[in-house]
């Protein structure tokens, strides 16, 4: 039987991720609410909140974890002369909303809806507010054309959505983060589940027991905050 969470529980209340449902997904328990100390501990655990809106705030632990390690990041032939020749620009932090409304907004999510509702949203804008969560812009000029947003704690990176309007967009906002995350000794971007995508970019599938290690080396006892400022 799932557990049930209550938003009067405290914020670390949830089970052993060991009791998530041995499905591809990993569900581990449903309820709670969405305030920045719930997140936070929940991703200190290796456990997001994944849910279309209607449904009751779902939380999932998946069993293997998809990982990218920065330094096993792969440019592939087209990324290089992306990277070369698109003349693209990559800023950080400068337009955290746009960018979360645009991967809620982008491609087959606006046709079959969207796990990124107005209270996600509201969530993890509070947290970019906090200095927690992050965001990566791709220009073409002074159009918004891709981008990714995550959580940074410690020497972990949560990612959690990406966009892209033109070709390679996306892959280039990947791109600048794995290179500033590598610039800060970050040793672990966190992809949450298994996709064709993030196989082709180097990322893999690790046992949960590994990706939780990862987590209890990488985040410290009370994590600082971390602000990216950089632009290029």
């Amino acid at each position: 039987m799932i557990p049930w969470l209550k938003p009067t529980d405290p914020p670390d209340a949830f089970p052993p991720v060991s009791r998530a449902l041995t499905d591809p997904d990993g569900l581990l328990c449903v309820g709670g609410d969405l305030r920045p100390e719930r997140l936070l501990a929940a991703y200190r655990r290796g456990i997001f909140p994944w849910y279309s809106e209607g449904q009751p705030i779902l939380w999932w632990s998946p069993d293997p974890r998809m990982v990218l390690f920065p330094g096993e990041f792969r440019v592939s032939r087209s990324l290089g002369k992306a990277l070369r020749n698109r003349g693209f620009r990559v800023t950080f932090d400068t337009c955290f909303d746009a960018v979360i409304t645009q991967c809620a907004d982008s491609g087959t999510r606006s046709l079959e809806g969207t796990w990124i509702s107005p209270a996600m949203r509201a969530a993890y804008g509070e947290l970019h507010r906090l200095g927690h969560a992050h965001s990566v812009e791709v220009w073409r000029d002074e159009r918004l054309v891709g981008g990714l947003y995550g959580l940074l704690l410690g020497r972990i990176f949560f990612g959690e959505s990406m966009f892209s309007t033109e070709t390679d967009a996306s892959k280039v906002a990947l791109h600048d983060l794995v290179h500033w995350l590598r610039s800060r000794d970050v040793e672990l971007i966190d992809c949450q589940v298994a996709s064709d995508h993030l196989f082709t970019l180097g990322a893999r599938l690790i046992p949960r027991a590994d990706f939780i290690a990862h987590l209890e080396r990488g985040i410290p006892a009370l994590a600082p905050v971390t602000t990216a400022g950089d632009t290029r």
